[in-house]
């Protein structure tokens, strides 16, 4: 039998959480540690009462004192401590193995940089985190022996396709990494039709299971252009090096295109237990309970260019990755506060892209300082007022 595996999971009331949960329930040797989530106090009293983590707190303080009050009338023996606090005790108590870093957005940059600074077994499911700031976060885990281990499904595939691992495997054998997108629910819907679309059709994604920000983020294509800067620091590559493609059957994860003309690609079933395991047992693997296929199941496998007319955000991470420095955190913070602004009915689809094209133009304005990407309290001021002038923007 494996190791015992001490896990922390940040983010635990959502889909990632769902699926970390699953593969944990399979498998006795992986313990659920703690727990943090926003405010469903109800699921995680549940997620308490048959797993007994050590922590469990919840980011809203009135839904914190509900759990609170709850696992005290339950006698659960798990502690429930104010969220700063869980989320140092989750991310850096020595019995800790593995922190699965699931919350959304930039929310989930402390926790990150807490993981990352204790040597912690990082499963990074918060792309937003090495958008922001992931020089310093690489950084850090240099300096304390942290290891990333990617469970975004596309990162977690290239991940796999290389033989060895980077660094282990010399950039100069890569030609090009490929990210492989869905299309999100419009890939075919007429351009003229875009400015009708609603929340409920955008959170319809027709192959994965997710919650509302990122949906959104797949249905305009940012997802995968955050992936792209993602995958440029997780994997040490130039920007050039790194693209992407439709793929509309999401059975094909990634590929990994190398200089002697050869790709190697992960298949699979549209499933995130299969990269949360990964993360888990790398560099073994296991059984993860999800659906058999066989070949033939895959039947015809389509790939086609991503349309810059229809997915203007794709475009608009690229130049953001390129630009460097600020420009991915700008890029974020905008688009986090255009997404809510959509879900709340305040903006239409394409003003999505219109609202971050906007603020990118603007970010030679805010006088950012190269130096203060490597001090987590610059980083987030630095978002704060990002998001406070598109925020001010939206409201004229």
């Amino acid at each position: 039998m494996p190791d015992i595996q001490n896990i922390a999971l940040l983010g635990g009331s959502g889909s990632i959480g769902d699926s970390t949960l699953s593969i944990i329930d399979q498998h006795p040797h992986l313990i659920l540690q703690s727990i943090v989530a926003q405010k469903n106090w109800q699921k995680v009293l549940q997620i308490c009462q048959h797993h007994r983590p050590q922590y469990a707190a919840l980011a809203d303080p009135a839904a914190n004192n509900q759990l609170r009050q709850a696992l005290t009338q339950k006698n659960i023996p798990t502690i429930c401590p104010d969220y700063e606090e869980a989320i140092i005790l989750a991310t850096q108590a020595p019995e800790v193995d593995t922190v699965v870093a699931a919350i959304t957005g930039a929310a989930g940059l402390p926790g990150v940089f807490s993981a990352a600074n204790a040597g912690k077994r990082l499963a990074l499911a918060n792309k937003e985190a090495l958008v922001m700031a992931g020089e310093t976060v690489k950084k850090l885990c240099a300096q304390s022996g942290a290891k990333i281990l990617p469970v975004d499904s596309e990162h977690n595939a290239i991940y796999q396709c290389l033989p060895n691992h980077l660094p282990q495997t010399p950039v100069s054998q890569i030609k090009k990494i490929w990210l492989t997108a869905s299309g999100g629910p419009f890939r075919d819907l007429p351009l003229a039709d875009f400015k009708d679309i609603t929340p409920a059709q955008a959170i319809a994604h027709p192959n994965w299971e997710m919650g509302k920000k990122i949906s959104i983020d797949s249905a305009t294509m940012m997802n995968k252009g955050l992936e792209l800067i993602e995958a440029q620091h997780i994997f040490d590559i130039a920007p050039q090096a790194i693209d992407a493609v439709i793929h509309p059957q999401s059975y094909v994860h990634s590929f990994v295109e190398y200089i002697d003309g050869s790709f190697l690609a992960q298949l699979g079933p549209p499933d995130m237990r299969i990269p949360i395991a990964y993360a888990f047992s790398w560099p073994e693997r296991l059984t993860t309970g999800t659906q058999k296929l066989t070949p033939m199941d895959f039947g015809k496998l389509e790939f086609a260019p991503i349309c810059n007319q229809r997915f203007p955000c794709f475009e608009l991470a690229k130049q953001a990755m390129q630009t460097g420095g600020w420009a991915p955190l700008v890029l974020n913070a905008a688009n986090e506060i255009a997404v809510d602004a959509f879900l709340q009915n305040q903006i239409s689809f394409p003003e999505i892209s219109a609202v971050v094209e906007k603020t990118l133009a603007k970010s030679a304005a805010f006088g950012f300082q190269t130096t203060d990407i490597q001090d987590i309290d610059a980083i987030m001021h630095m978002d704060t007022i990002v998001r406070n002038w598109t925020s001010a923007r939206l409201s004229k």
